[in-house]
């Protein structure tokens, strides 16, 4: 398959601050490359070197068989790029906006007129289509932000944490139309804190800490790597958690992990139904009755915790490095991000 995104060795210092240490990526055509890791990991900087928004210090990367280096402004006419924050005029309509970013991309004025009644469409907005900006909520300045990005139809999409703060139901909208985008061959790199999107959105996973890239792989290659499924029982009464833990010690060979405030027991289910059949067992001649008793397997969240040592997100505003603001250089790209410290 046609590799539409390459980096290798990509560094990257502010000052006394090392924000990207050597990061190696490969993303597929037609595919989505989730990119997670805590504040401060170097997600930003590595949206922003790709984009030909920054210059990294050292190292190589391609975007659409194009060269950042060499061919940067190839670059930009094959990228479209959605910032943290979207990055419309309020003072203008949502059909005013497109229309410019059209313009700004010599479409022609009639061609981008039609081609903002195709996004205005696509995206649901044509009913709003002539309101000003100002009057949208979060979920609608992000779908027309969205739009915006794809108006020279660009073979590669970067989106740096798209759905920050939205509510749920505009979450969901927003994941469909992204995977439009690549049913109709759309490469996508996709940054984001909130593990549940990437678990519902990549095709693979590439966690950043400290600027470099710790693992990556698909959702399901990253859950095995730590721990696979797990046996997990929950007592209604505090008192039957030292009985629950020696029943489970007995048919796994790893210590049980007791959590006290849950008033649950989990050990790694090694054993497949023999396991799980003869902890039932033991329950039953303790006369434990638990209020659950389920196999679960590894989640995201115990990937990112494991990997970087601090819990993922779920929810809530997401911090921010950079400020955005309308740009015709930046070419298909319809944000232009302000230099300011790394993410």
């Amino acid at each position: 398959m046609e590799t539409a995104i390459t980096a290798e060795g990509l560094r990257k210092r502010y000052g006394d601050h090392q924000a990207l240490s050597g990061i190696d990526l490969s993303v597929p055509a037609g595919t989505i490359l989730g990119v997670l890791g805590p504040n401060g990991a170097g997600k930003t900087t590595t949206v922003r070197i790709l984009a030909t928004l920054l210059e990294p210090d050292e190292g190589r990367a391609t975007v659409a068989g194009y060269d950042l280096t060499t061919h940067p402004l190839e670059v930009r006419r094959n990228i479209g790029l959605t910032g943290q924050y979207a990055a419309v005029d309020e003072r203008l309509t949502g059909r005013e906006n497109i229309e410019l970013i059209g313009v700004l991309l010599h479409l022609g004025r009639r061609a981008a007129k039609v081609r903002a009644a195709e996004l205005l469409e696509q995206f649901g907005l044509t009913d709003a289509a002539d309101r000003m900006a100002k009057t949208y909520s979060g979920g609608m300045r992000r779908r027309l932000d969205l739009a915006a990005s794809l108006v020279a139809r660009p073979p590669v999409l970067f989106l740096d944490e798209p759905t920050t703060g939205l509510d749920l139901t505009s979450r969901l909208a927003l994941w469909g139309m992204i995977r439009e985008q690549v049913v109709a061959g759309t490469t996508v790199l996709l940054t984001t804190q909130y593990l549940e999107e990437a678990d519902q959105l990549a095709d693979r996973i590439a966690v950043i800490d400290k600027g470099t890239v710790i693992a990556d792989g698909t959702p399901d290659e990253l859950k095995r790597k730590v721990g696979g499924e797990r046996l997990e029982v929950s007592v209604a009464d505090a008192i039957d958690l030292p009985a629950v833990a020696r029943t489970l010690a007995a048919v796994s060979p790893a210590v049980p992990a007791v959590d006290e405030e849950a008033r649950t027991v989990s050990v790694p289910l090694t054993g497949g139904v023999s396991t799980i059949a003869s902890a039932a067992a033991g329950l039953e001649t303790l006369g434990i009755e638990p209020e659950d008793f389920a196999v679960r397997r590894s989640s995201l969240d115990d990937v990112f915790l494991a990997l970087t040592g601090q819990p993922g997100r779920t929810g809530g505003p997401a911090a921010s490095d950079t400020s955005v603001t309308p740009d015709a250089d930046t070419a298909t790209s319809s944000t232009k991000q302000k230099e300011k410290e790394p993410a």
